[in-house]
């Protein structure tokens, strides 16, 4: 039987901390200000200086798989010059530690952070400069590091940049945002991934997978046009993207699109060849919650790539968290059997979780029941997929072990199994201390997901 992967994923910027040690060079996070309902990005959880207490925790738990993200600033100065060697020995030193402890490394390249030296200079990756820099670190770090590690995501949540949050993460600081650079930015990432899947294959036996944040979009209505909505987003945001990971080309749809309103991709020769000639072993995801979308607020001749942010409407039929996520682990089932039954490679959820206030009283353990039972229902809806369905599953990684400032930055929305005493502004002593759900999650990995089903 092949081995299922249990384990846990984060982010360099939500839980690294040493910003400025260590040869860093600043990333657009590292000069963003705490507000009053979110923190600066300097110390996050410490973990530079702390992860082997974390990777104790993670062997502890019995997980068998991490995935972490290289910071593009912290191992190459300024993101286009030379490498540091000190970053790359503190990787070092954190993979090693992770297989000393029996625990499948998993290295994602980019997770929004980008060397801010590449944003203020170039704009981010909607330029071709940083689309070649970055594809210069990339090749580094698997030079580096592929013996050692064998699986790979190149971008966190790929297709987001299809939709408007590409200038947001992408290291784009000035301009219009228009039509022609959202689908530049799309387009660079793409050749970005593919040029380095393709490299990775060329030069070591390690895995490769493509990754997009899935989240299932009904339409509202058995309107017809609100149907047609939800599947022009899906083609948009989604399929496209997946089509280039497993068949090598765009979807004609899409490209029919940008021929019909002469959009301006900036292809240029060879990038389509690269990416037809790219391999991934499988294909992954994150999945927090599903949405709703109506034909209704959708202004005409909205791009579809659009139609989410103008679109969305609560579901009725579902609960929420008190961020307005819905809460929906059958729309898990079904994202993993629209991914699998479509593209027929190996599915891998490698974050799923839900965030909520929480405050600890210093002495007593949190009750994160509702954890539980979100957790719970996502993993017994995943076990549908793999039982009754026929999905191919890799393993589930949770997100996360730990509470990490959210995608916003704010620590008051916590995901993790182990709470960190830290509030936005005051970084207290950050002690990790245990949550319910942390044993409970002890028991599932043990059993390998049988106690579920024994509760």
């Amino acid at each position: 039987m092949t081995k299922f992967f249990w384990g846990n994923s984060v982010s360099s910027m939500q839980t690294e901390g040493g910003w400025n040690e260590g040869g860093k060079s600043p990333s657009v996070y590292d000069i963003r200000e705490a507000t009053e309902e979110s923190s600066d990005w300097k110390f996050a959880n410490d973990n530079y200086h702390n992860f082997e207490e974390d990777l104790d925790l993670i062997q502890d738990l019995g997980m068998n798989m991490y995935r972490f993200q290289i910071s593009w600033s912290r191992v190459i100065k300024d993101g286009n010059g030379a490498v540091n060697e000190e970053g790359i020995a503190y990787y070092d030193r954190f993979i090693d530690g992770l297989i000393e402890r029996g625990i499948e490394p998993m290295i994602c390249l980019y997770h929004f952070d980008m060397p801010l030296h590449l944003a203020e200079e170039y704009n981010g990756l909607v330029s071709k400069e940083v689309l070649d820099a970055f594809i210069r670190y990339g090749r580094e770090m698997v030079d580096r590091f592929a013996s050692k590690v064998k699986y790979w995501i190149v971008f966190n949540e790929q297709n987001l940049y299809h939709v408007p949050a590409a200038f947001r993460i992408s290291g784009y600081l000035k301009g219009e945002e228009t039509t022609n650079e959202l689908y530049q930015i799309l387009h660079n990432v793409m050749v970005a991934h593919a040029s380095i899947a393709n490299y990775l294959h060329e030069k070591s036996d390690a895995q490769m997978g493509g990754m997009l944040a899935y989240s299932e979009v009904y339409p509202a209505t058995s309107k017809p046009e609100d149907i047609l909505v939800a599947r022009k987003h899906d083609e948009f945001v989604n399929y496209t993207l997946l089509d280039a990971y497993t068949k090598g080309t765009y979807s004609k749809e899409m490209m029919h699109y940008v021929a019909q309103n002469q959009i301006d991709m900036n292809i240029l020769p060879g990038e389509l060849e690269t990416i037809k000639a790219q391999k991934n072993d499988f294909i992954s995801f994150s999945y927090y919650a599903s949405s709703t979308i109506s034909v209704e607020k959708i202004p005409e001749n909205t791009v579809p790539n659009l139609y989410l942010n103008y679109g969305g409407v609560e579901n009725p039929h579902l609960d929420k968290t008190e961020w307005n996520w819905q809460i929906d682990p059958l729309g898990f089932r079904d994202v993993m059997n629209k991914l699998y039954q479509r593209y027929q490679l190996p599915i891998f959820p490698i974050e799923n979780g839900i965030g909520v206030k929480e405050e600890w009283d210093g002495e007593h353990p949190i009750d994160d029941t509702y954890r539980i039972d979100y957790h719970k229902q996502h993993l017994l809806a995943m076990y549908d997929a793999m039982n009754i369905d026929g999905v191919e599953v890799m393993g589930y990684l949770g997100w996360g072990l730990i509470d990490i400032l959210s995608s916003q930055g704010d620590m008051r929305k916590r995901y993790g199994l182990v709470y960190v005493n830290r509030d936005n502004h005051d970084l207290k002593d950050m002690k990790r201390v245990p949550k319910k759900s942390y044993h409970w999650f002890k028991e599932v990995i043990a059993t390998n997901g049988k106690s579920l089903t024994e509760e």
